[in-house]
């Protein structure tokens, strides 16, 4: 089995250098679709508030940079683990969240330190778990825990791991928002660090199963928490605690998000579907918790 549990899960942690700086940050941003219209800035481009994420004389990091800080390590990282050997066709992000301990900065030197918590046995698939746990000479930066989900590696009668999910509130959503992705949404994206082909390549795409390329799923993530931080959190990344979700579903360049929030006391709720495809679910359980 390409997978080697005991081995992964009692390796020794793995410590990775990271740096940024502002055009990183402005590029991440720009990935997910800053300065684009949006049904609450028909002038984005040059909206004051939307220069915070691509003006670097008044730029602000969205928390879910930390995803890419440093080019997309922690997911590099979790696939390069000891005791894990798996083919990339075979992959997909099942699910990410990401802790702020204090707002990130505009460029920063780091150190990410890797380890795998665990791996689940899903039966037709295992989920490889990675936390990487974000340093800097100041302190801790942030924690984030990935969730690896690979096709044809499960079955080996580990532990099935939670299952638990997150109910929808029993009312109508306190709003409801839509993101356009742009047809070259993914091109864009991978250029800060997620260089799998399956998001850019026809052929790689067809023998992961897909007719043609999607989303990178973390692209999808970086778009929802800046609609949330836009409409119902005055715009103020730094108000941003922590923010966790599951991939439900892929999402194809072109198509819209259609992204429903919920507020409750010291967080909000999020639904994110695909309208073209009859309200496909792409993101459940999905919370963004706030100060």
């Amino acid at each position: 089995m390409p997978i080697d549990v005991a081995k992964a899960t009692s390796a020794e942690p793995r410590n990775t250098e990271l740096a940024w700086d502002h055009k990183d940050v402005q590029l991440y941003h720009l990935g997910i679709g800053a300065g684009a219209v949006t049904p609450e800035k028909p002038q984005a481009a040059t909206d004051p508030d939307e220069l915070r994420y691509t003006l670097e004389s008044a730029l602000h990091v969205l928390p879910s940079f930390a995803t890419v800080a440093g080019g997309g390590m922690a997911l590099a990282g979790g696939l390069s683990a000891p005791g894990i050997d798996v083919d990339l066709a075979a992959v997909l992000h099942g699910g990410q969240a990401v802790t702020v301990h204090r707002p990130l900065p505009v460029r920063g030197r780091a150190t990410q330190t890797s380890t795998v918590p665990a791996v689940y046995d899903k039966g037709k698939a295992a989920v490889i778990v990675l936390r990487s746990e974000i340093t800097d000479a100041d302190g801790p930066l942030w924690t984030c825990d990935t969730e690896i989900f690979v096709r044809g590696e499960g079955g080996f009668g580990g532990d099935r791991g939670p299952s638990a999910r997150l109910e929808l509130p029993d009312r109508a959503p306190d709003l409801t928002t839509e993101r356009q992705i742009r047809a070259d949404q993914a091109l864009l994206y991978r250029l800060s660090g997620d260089w799998n082909p399956l998001h850019a390549d026809p052929e790689f795409a067809k023998l992961a199963g897909f007719d043609r390329p999607i989303l990178h799923g973390l692209c999808t993530y970086g778009v929802t928490l800046k609609a949330v931080v836009d409409t119902l959190l005055d715009g103020d990344v730094s108000r941003v605690r922590s923010y966790r979700t599951r991939f439900a579903g892929v999402v194809f360049p072109g198509e819209t998000l259609r992204i429903r929030l919920w507020r409750e006391p010291g967080r909000i709720q999020v639904s994110v579907t695909a309208p073209e495809r009859d309200e496909a679910a792409v993101l459940a359980d999905t919370v963004v918790e706030h100060g």
